[in-house]
């Protein structure tokens, strides 16, 4: 039996962010009462279980999902919104790491989870703002170059879609001096990430998904043999399962616990902005800039600066959320001194030492996908399709990623904070540094 779930959803009320203040209503499902068979049981009702359980509804299959708190409650309701094509690992750290067979795979695959968002925001009809366009910004000349680097290794796995900002060329989206130039992405873009799960969530069960709320897992026995997934009234008993919890797994399954290690970010979201809006962000679109620590922003639909950044490595929320990130958008926009903030809140990602997704099986019935590394809005719905091919029969893209090793934090689970901000303080300076 697995160790007892530590029960990060307290009451299951979403947190009070400006997500939740503006979410399109949605019904509460009710708890698992009971228990019951099912082919396939999903444990996560964030955009990993969401993004598997369409992909598999769709295929046919009856799919169970159990989610602890409310859909979309923890990241994948509490993000920046941003689609940002990529994983957090670049495609020249994955050549070095794991060989250019590895690499030219993952370089067919980036955009792929942007592109799904947009087909199902489409085929569904979800209400989510959804915009194109995001932004790299750079600080520094060796940033600049960095960039124009990435570019050019993309165009090679033939993506085409980047064009390169001076300065000038920059300030006609960013209203902003603080940098040197930038790199704009058309494919990407941004949406209100609450309620494209809200949306989801719908277009699952009119597909034939079940889902429950308020169910948080306290137990998987035997998750490596013939997985019983129990809660607190009542379990599932599934041909197959899939383990979507990603940083609010908790102790759930040990086998998985010490892979990543959570870290929790930071939002705000100013008063409306009026007039102001359009000259901050001209074009609207989404930006973040290319720093180990970075700062993310962009507009809400009513006009809102939505500003994130910052990381606590371990999972927990500073003291004061305006404080930490006042500054920091003060630096990028000191023109909006003194601005209101009506929002602010935090929330757990999970980070893998070597910032590539993980995802694979325990046994032969169990799945998961986990340690998205900051970029978890494209690679949950990629990895969550991915793993949903794997179930209904096509292996081939689920092996190419089951087979990419995952590198332990140094020192085990003990040590893997103060390591993870030892590292952290080191790239900040070289950031500072320009180097």
């Amino acid at each position: 039996m697995s160790a007892p779930v530590q029960n990060f959803a307290g009451t299951g009320a979403y947190p009070a962010s400006y997500y939740a203040a503006s979410a399109n209503p949605a019904p509460e499902r009710p708890p698992l009462e009971g228990d019951v068979t099912a082919e396939v049981c999903i444990v996560g009702g964030g955009f990993t279980g969401l993004s598997a359980g369409i992909e598999l509804a769709e295929r046919g299959h009856k799919v169970v999902l159990l989610e602890g708190a409310r859909i979309g409650w923890g990241a994948s309701g509490r993000n920046g919104g941003q689609i940002v094509n990529g994983l957090n690992a670049s495609l020249e750290t994955i050549t070095a790491r794991y060989g250019r067979e590895t690499a030219d795979f993952v370089g067919t695959v980036v955009q792929e989870g942007g592109a799904l968002i947009r087909e199902r925001v489409a085929k569904y009809g979800i209400a989510c703002d959804l915009k194109d366009g995001n932004i790299f910004t750079a600080f520094t000349a060796r940033q600049m170059k960095d960039l124009e680097a990435k570019q050019a290794l993309w165009r090679r796995h033939g993506h085409d879609n980047f064009e390169m900002l001076d300065r000038a060329a920059l300030r006609r989206h960013v209203g902003s001096d603080a940098y040197l130039g930038g790199m704009l992405d058309r494919s990407g873009g941004h949406m209100h990430p609450l309620n494209l799960a809200l949306g989801e969530a719908a277009a699952f069960e009119r597909l034939g998904g079940v889902i429950h709320e308020a169910s948080m897992v306290t137990a998987i026995e035997d998750v490596a043999g013939s997985p019983i997934v129990r809660t607190a009234r009542g379990s599932v008993r599934p041909e197959a399962l899939i383990l979507g919890g990603n940083a609010y797994l908790g102790h759930l399954v040990p086998a998985l616990e010490d892979r990543v290690m959570p870290f929790s970010t930071q939002m705000i979201a100013t008063e409306p902005l009026g007039a102001r809006a359009a000259e901050i962000l001209p074009s609207d679109m989404c930006v973040e800039d290319v720093r180990y620590v970075l700062d993310y922003y962009r507009l809400s639909a009513d006009g809102r600066l939505l500003f994130g950044g910052g990381t606590v490595y371990g999972g927990t929320d500073p003291a004061d959320i305006k404080a930490k990130l006042l500054p920091a958008l003060g630096r990028i926009f000191p023109g909006l001194a003194g601005v209101g903030v009506d929002f602010a809140w935090s929330g757990n990602c999970a980070i893998s030492f070597s910032r590539v997704p993980q995802m694979g099986r325990l046994g032969t019935r169990t799945y998961f996908a986990q340690g998205y590394s900051g970029h978890g809005v494209v690679g949950s719905h990629l990895f969550g399709r991915i793993l949903a091919q794997a179930l209904d029969g096509d292996r081939s893209r689920f092996d190419v990623f089951a087979a990419v090793p995952w590198i332990p934090f140094p020192g085990g689970r003990r040590f893997a904070v103060p390591y993870s901000m030892v590292g952290s303080w080191w790239y900040m300076l070289r950031d500072r540094l320009g180097v």
